[in-house]
């Protein structure tokens, strides 16, 4: 399954990403691996709560430096 992430890069440092077919579905990362790994960890999570929402579709993944 693939599901579209944002990743932006922080003010602070680090990032933080967001996952826009699931509302409130944000985490954050001091590194890219690290941002990968809670993306995954917080989708699963999600996938859990809200199945209606998830549809096949290319993966799209943006860095805002």
């Amino acid at each position: 399954m693939k599901i579209k992430a944002i990743i932006h890069a922080a003010e602070e440092g680090g990032y933080w990403a967001e996952v826009p077919i699931f509302q409130g579905c944000y985490t954050q990362g001091e590194t890219i691996e690290e941002i990968l790994e809670n993306l995954k960890e917080v989708i699963s999570l999600y996938a859990e709560d809200e199945p209606e929402n998830l549809h096949p579709s290319d993966q799209v993944v943006e860095l805002n430096l």
